[in-house]
């Protein structure tokens, strides 16, 4: 495969991870939307705790969330158009907001590797405090808050062995409430499918912000070195040497002006280029005419044709 076909292969590969990268980003988005203005996390989030311990955790991931779907969404525009025109200083940026991105994608990782019962331990922290205070009836602020959470989450109480409340949890769940699930259970099976698909989106992403890493880097040394498919040729305008006029063909300028034309064409073209060179010719032309004898083989030529043609005879230019 030759330098132009790969080039052309590359952009190509460019253009489609370009796409599904901002497809991705519209996911990451809508996930890091749905985390914070979804009905399951802003209601543990909005527990009037003196110390919320899900607050902090919250505040982290929609930070990164949105630093993540930044960065893509910029390379991702900035790579593709810049494969469009061939901008090495765009394709330069691309390459800087996906190593960005890549970087947050591998915290990420390393965050859910080392830590990966965060921000479950701080939810299931969170509804412990508010149920624990609500059962003890030291505020009716804290009876809504922990009937908002059940039925958001469609449990009701926590079946817990050190649990010390019995009698006031046996209140709390009675008729169809008393058929749902577990507290504890309800929120940590809703956290293990949210974060199956932020690994999901994850994986993904690395898969695809590496991709970008290695075209982008290998079309921006493409256009560096002037290897792409498309590139639209740079053009500069040189001066012309004083009095010449654009080159014709000999046939043509022979039939728009005539045996003059020709004379006068063929000597310039014959003649030293330039304006020295021409005012030169110029002045030894003026001067008297030298034997045939003295001149150059083919500028007798010259002179023979020259004169067969204003002659009218031709085939006599050299016989002379």
């Amino acid at each position: 495969m030759g330098p132009w076909s790969r080039v052309r292969v590359a952009k190509c590969q460019m253009l489609v991870t370009c796409f599904f990268i901002l497809l991705l980003g519209l996911s990451v988005a809508t996930m890091v939307t749905l985390t914070y203005f979804g009905a399951h996390f802003a209601v543990i989030r909005r527990a009037s705790l003196e110390k919320n311990p899900y607050q902090a955790v919250h505040q982290w991931a929609f930070s990164a969330g949105l630093s993540l779907v930044g960065l893509l969404t910029l390379g991702a525009v900035l790579s593709a158009v810049a494969t469009v025109k061939e901008a090495q200083g765009l394709m330069a940026g691309g390459f800087l907001c996906f190593s960005l991105a890549f970087c947050t994608q591998v915290q990420v990782v390393f965050w859910r590797l080392h830590s990966p019962t965060q921000v479950e331990d701080a939810m299931l922290d969170t509804y412990d405090l508010v149920y624990e205070q609500a059962m003890k009836g030291t505020s009716h602020v804290r009876r809504q808050e922990l009937a908002a959470i059940q039925d958001v989450f469609l449990c009701c109480g926590k079946r817990s062995p050190f649990s010390r409340l019995g009698s006031t949890e046996a209140d709390l769940c009675q008729g169809e409430e008393a058929a749902r699930e577990d507290c504890l259970q309800g929120i940590r099976s809703f956290l293990r499918t949210h974060q199956q698909v932020a690994s999901s989106l994850t994986s993904i992403g690395l898969a695809l912000t590496v991709s970008a890493l290695l075209l982008s880097s290998f079309l921006w040394f493409a256009i560096r070195c002037g290897c792409s498919l498309d590139r639209k040729g740079k053009y500069t305008l040189t001066p012309r040497a004083c009095g010449r006029q654009p080159q014709e063909p000999s046939l043509l300028r022979c039939s728009q002006g005539g045996p003059a034309h020709c004379l006068h064409s063929e000597a310039d073209a014959i003649g030293p280029r330039g304006c020295l060179g021409s005012l030169r010719w110029l002045q030894e032309s003026d001067a008297a005419p030298l034997p045939l004898s003295c001149h150059p083989p083919a500028h007798r030529a010259l002179q023979g044709r020259s004169r067969g043609r204003l002659s009218g005879c031709p085939e006599r230019g050299l016989s002379d």
